[in-house]
């Protein structure tokens, strides 16, 4: 037996052994409930330490990175509602800080001549390098924070997440 199916059918801990004992239960609803506390954990978690990071070791905010990185995966200029749908916020939300990363020269807003209301938003030189150093930088703490899962995990639960993400297109019966 490998050793990581032999990890697979051990308990991850006492807790995990009084979760089952417990409840007296292992139907499928118990167990999926189980997943979606355990999701929930680690993504606060992993999330409460980027933004923490990126605070105090770059001085910026955990939406600022993510505007920045959504502007940074496109190779033409996006329109700010074209970026909100991307991001799944409001127009406000980004609004906000695309005048913020104008004012410190990391983004170029040009407004459309079509429609003087709407602008085309990308990030500068400045912006795209500052990017590139952030993302390594971010890069290796989720590697970091991640490190405790081995890649096959890593892998498989890549797999089982995009199943789920497919399914939830589907209309629900």
């Amino acid at each position: 037996m490998s050793q990581r199916a032999a990890k697979k059918d051990e308990p991850e801990s006492d807790t995990d052994v009084l979760e089952t004992a417990h409840d007296g239960s292992d139907s499928p609803s118990k167990q999926r409930l189980r997943l979606w506390i355990r999701l929930l954990r680690a993504t606060r978690f992993i999330e409460g330490e980027i933004r923490e990071r990126l605070r105090r070791e770059m001085d910026t905010t955990l939406p600022r990175f993510d505007v920045m990185s959504a502007l940074s995966r496109t190779d033409a200029p996006m329109t700010m509602t074209e970026l909100s749908r991307y991001l799944m916020v409001s127009n406000g939300n980004v609004t906000g800080i695309i005048d913020r990363l104008v004012d410190d020269g990391l983004v170029s807003r040009t407004p459309l001549e079509a429609d003087r209301r709407s602008s085309l938003v990308a990030l500068t030189e400045a912006g795209d390098q500052a990017f590139t150093e952030m993302a390594a930088v971010h890069e290796s703490w989720v590697d970091e924070l991640l490190a405790p899962v081995c890649l096959d995990d890593a892998i498989d639960a890549i797999a089982i997440l995009k199943r789920f993400e497919s399914a939830r297109r589907e209309p629900l019966s």
